[in-house]
């Protein structure tokens, strides 16, 4: 994945890491953008994206059961109001070809746990994830070994 670009898929890295410092910056939680970035990846079926961010997610303190509920998330309370206006962000804007857009209830469910920068943080945290899924999907990235 980005080799036959390699100048293109570096910028996306930097993109990446700018959205990231942008959401701490903005006050969020990195264990909500690993949701994010998991909740998409089981969206988009991207099982490298999957594995990478599962273990971020457990390196940054994530729980486990949250880590395995994620794709049920609604079902539970163990997700903060927060956490819960992302993943829903997720799935419209990880779907936005059936939404074709943000529905107005769920834009003013988020801008009411989010301050503007967060909610653009995590808007940005979604669209740069949905890339490196495409990305990895189309390229048929492998897993890399088990790591002990």
């Amino acid at each position: 994945m980005g080799n036959e670009l390699p100048q293109v898929f570096g910028q996306l890295r930097d993109i990446r890491d700018l959205v990231e410092k942008a959401a701490v910056e903005a006050g969020l939680d990195m264990r909500l953008i690993e949701l994010v970035k998991i909740r998409a990846s089981q969206i988009n079926g991207c099982a490298y994206c999957l594995d990478l961010h599962t273990r971020d997610a457990r390196r940054l303190g994530e729980d486990d059961r949250r880590l395995h509920l994620v794709a049920a998330w609604w079902e539970t309370d163990l997700y903060s109001p927060q956490e819960r206006a992302a993943l829903a962000l997720t799935e419209t804007i990880s779907k936005l070809s059936q939404s074709q857009d943000v529905p107005d209830d769920l834009y003013a469910q988020a801008t009411s746990v989010f301050t503007k920068e967060q909610y653009t943080a995590v808007v940005w945290s979604i669209s740069v994830i949905n890339t490196f899924n495409r990305l990895a999907v189309t390229s048929r990235k492998p897993l890399p070994a088990r790591v002990a």
